[in-house]
């Protein structure tokens, strides 16, 4: 365990408190998997943590979050939570009970505790799940997704990304329920969709929530999926609602990956007009080879307009015509011909091209 996280746990237990990493990282940790998310719980008191660490609680649950450069920490209070509405707990009651706390959680999985001494603790039976590959609610299941719909969808995603299964129980109760993610906001579908999109199982677990029914709820659809390792390219072979949370830069890469799909080839226009990033992704969906694309990027005769081997003066000189639009024009035609390798990117090569041109015209 790093020194980091054995300081935050020395803080709290040397003020005479509980503490213990819970959840996700030692999950992680026993499955060889590499995590800088440390959730820590603790029976003290959010306003005596927030004194201990100097910061302030991230929201009305007493939770705090900070980061030391390495690790998101986010240290909470043992705790009872009721009366769940909009996903979230209306009321939050802080507790002295360890057991308590950890059966509040969603699944056996994600309830391990370590202490600083880096001992494992297992009160629910996590470690056999976890040996057995099971993903299983720590109570009725149909209550846990009631109260949270959320749930839903960390359960498949963690059944997607770790290739786990889902205990039976646990299962019946998704499809029973599937219909309750309609009352997630998209910011939360997205979130969890994001994070199995860009797992090594994405096209499984995308096919998977077909078979289950669940992106006909999401209102999400395919025709045909390619792993192309890249968020943007998967969405680009997705069908999603048109107020899908995608944010500036996102809706800009999905654009440009489908107008290259749908061109169905990576030539020297397209290596141009879009550059290396939007080429191999869309040529991953086109089931191209990318090295060749690489080669074929590298030995473009031209990557952007000041390439070209002549000047706007140049041109003027040549065609003896004063500065108008039509110099934009002129290098549009230039940067078609040059790609497509019908003239040469040198000044007599482009002179006697703008010269025969003029003639026939």
């Amino acid at each position: 365990m790093n020194n980091k996280i054995i300081k935050v746990l020395n803080k709290l237990e040397s003020n005479g408190f509980e503490a213990y990493i819970v959840g996700g990282y030692v999950r992680d940790k026993i499955l060889g998997r590499v995590s800088y998310d440390v959730d820590i719980c603790t029976n003290a008191l959010p306003k005596i943590v927030v004194s201990l660490f100097n910061t302030k609680i991230s929201n009305k649950y007493g939770s705090l979050k900070f980061n030391d450069g390495k690790y998101n920490f986010d240290i909470t209070t043992y705790r009872k939570e009721y009366n769940y509405k909009n996903n979230k707990p209306s009321k939050v009651e802080y507790i002295d009970n360890l057991l308590e706390d950890i059966k509040r959680r969603d699944f056996t999985i994600n309830t391990l505790l370590m202490n600083k001494d880096g001992n494992v603790i297992d009160l629910l039976g996590s470690i056999k799940d976890i040996q057995n590959k099971k993903i299983k609610c720590i109570s009725n299941p149909d209550n846990k997704f009631i109260e949270d719909p959320t749930r839903i969808l960390r359960a498949l995603r963690f059944k997607i990304i770790l290739d786990f299964s889902l205990e039976n129980n646990t299962l019946k109760s998704i499809k029973k329920n599937k219909n309750l993610l309609k009352l997630l906001p998209l910011e939360i579908i997205k979130r969890e969709l994001d994070k199995i999109l860009i797992s090594e199982n994405a096209i499984k677990g995308i096919k998977y929530l077909n078979i289950l029914g669940i992106l006909k709820v999401l209102n999400i659809s395919y025709t045909d999926l390619v792993d192309c390792q890249d968020l943007c390219g998967m969405y680009a072979q997705l069908n999603v609602p048109k107020n899908y949370p995608f944010n500036k830069n996102e809706i800009i890469n999905i654009n440009n990956i489908k107008k290259i799909v749908n061109y169905g080839k990576i030539d020297n226009t397209v290596l141009f007009n879009y550059g290396l990033y939007y080429s191999q992704v869309a040529g991953s969906i086109l089931k191209l080879n990318i090295v060749d694309i690489i080669k074929k990027y590298n030995n473009l005769p031209i990557y952007d307009q000041q390439d070209i081997a002549v000047s706007s003066n140049d041109i003027m000189n040549i065609l003896n015509i004063k500065p108008s639009k039509v110099l934009k024009n002129i290098y549009k035609d230039l940067i078609k011909v040059i790609l497509n390798d019908e003239i040469k990117n040198d000044y007599d090569s482009i002179k006697e091209y703008l010269l025969s041109k003029k003639e026939n015209e």
